[in-house]
């Protein structure tokens, strides 16, 4: 490992991961807007404390990295230069209805393409340029100019930190204190815990984002050359991961970039083994345009969060960064708006349903 640069080790422990995410996708069906489909319409939260059960593990396993020393938590950018609240409310409702308009999220797109599913290459081609087309391209002035750059903060913007701040104790105690609670409020429902694989992909996903940090964080970096702190996120690498292919012998390996190729070898070979591959199209133009439409909304929204369902949905969450809850708040609504759009065909007809209960209450 000493003969490889930092970006080819991140990349290897990215790849890896990315393996098992994909097999949670398909075999443990962590989806978002799945979860988000089932507590509102299905009345069945059990997916939703899959994911609040991974965000659980994750807090534990990467402020335990940070207690012995492995990574330092206080220099992942989601803590250190956050985006403004106003960037991730809006972002973060952008992705929601795109993720509504297409049917999953970025990682879910990815483990579609490795069921089979080909409309979901159109919304990986179009969500990754425009999220690249956002961080650096076309897009990015219009972010710029609309949520202008807070810059660094003094201190770590994490409910830890702040906790320790306020009330005193270390960090990591209050970390691990997070992580029981959450870990005890999803654990708490009787239908849930008979789901074992659900709690087992939740177990997964959440260790797989703290691997992700102690890739980055420890085995990547070098006496001669460092690489940032990152974790796993489905929204600018796969616009790096379409550079990385199209100019391979100038460009750099990125973790990002391995955790997408990653998901879809995992998400294929389980795909493959399950016997449910199967090539899939868009039935009409009527669909090709929500996909389009979905892709561009979840590529401009991601970047201007900061971070998918994933990225701050559970890495950033995984750092109890202040971003997390209120990115996965706004992505909730997007999606509920989203789902009512594609079923009403209307956005006033969900927003009545949320308004006119309050006003009469008023």
């Amino acid at each position: 490992m000493e003969e490889w640069s930092p970006g080819t080790i991140a990349a290897l422990g990215g790849f890896a991961g990315g393996c098992l995410l994909g097999f949670a996708a398909r075999w443990g069906r962590f989806c978002t807007l799945g979860a988000i489909e089932d507590a509102c319409f299905g009345a069945d939260t059990s997916r939703l404390r899959m994911w609040g059960l991974a965000i659980a593990v994750a807090i534990a396993g990467t402020y335990g990295l940070d207690f012995f020393g492995f990574i330092d938590v206080s220099q992942s950018f989601y803590i250190a230069s956050p985006v403004t609240v106003l960037a991730t409310i809006v972002g973060g409702l952008m992705f929601g209805i795109g993720m509504a308009f297409v049917g999953t999220c970025g990682f879910g797109t990815l483990a579609r393409i490795g069921g089979g599913d080909l409309k979901s290459v159109v919304t990986f081609l179009v969500m990754g340029i425009t999220a690249y087309a956002t961080v650096r391209g076309a897009g990015a002035y219009l972010r710029v100019a609309a949520f202008p750059d807070p810059g660094p903060r003094e201190v770590p913007a994490s409910f830890a930190h702040s906790a320790s701040g306020v009330f005193g104790g270390p960090i990591h105690l209050w970390a691990l204190l997070f992580a029981v609670v959450l870990a005890v409020v999803c654990l708490a429902n009787p239908m849930f815990r008979a789901r074992r694989r659900l709690i087992a992909s939740g177990l997964l996903v959440g260790a797989v984002v703290t691997f992700g940090w102690f890739v980055t964080g420890y085995l990547a970096p070098n006496d001669f050359e460092s690489y940032p702190l990152e974790s796993f996120t489905f929204s600018a690498p796969l616009g790096e991961a379409i550079m990385y292919v199209m100019v391979m012998s100038g460009a750099t390996l990125k973790f990002g970039i391995g955790a997408v190729f990653g998901v879809l070898a995992g998400a294929a070979v389980t795909a493959l083994v399950q016997r449910y591959f199967r090539w899939e199209a868009c039935d009409d133009a009527r669909e090709m345009r929500r996909q389009i439409m979905g892709g561009m909304l979840m590529g401009f929204g991601s970047v201007t969060a900061l971070g998918c369902t994933i990225g701050q949905g559970v890495s950033a969450a995984s750092m109890l960064a202040w971003s997390a809850p209120v990115a996965l708040v706004s992505i909730f609504i997007g999606a509920y708006l989203g789902l009512h759009i594609l079923v009403r065909g209307s956005v006033l007809e969900p927003l009545k349903d949320i308004i006119l209960p309050l006003w009469h209450r008023s």
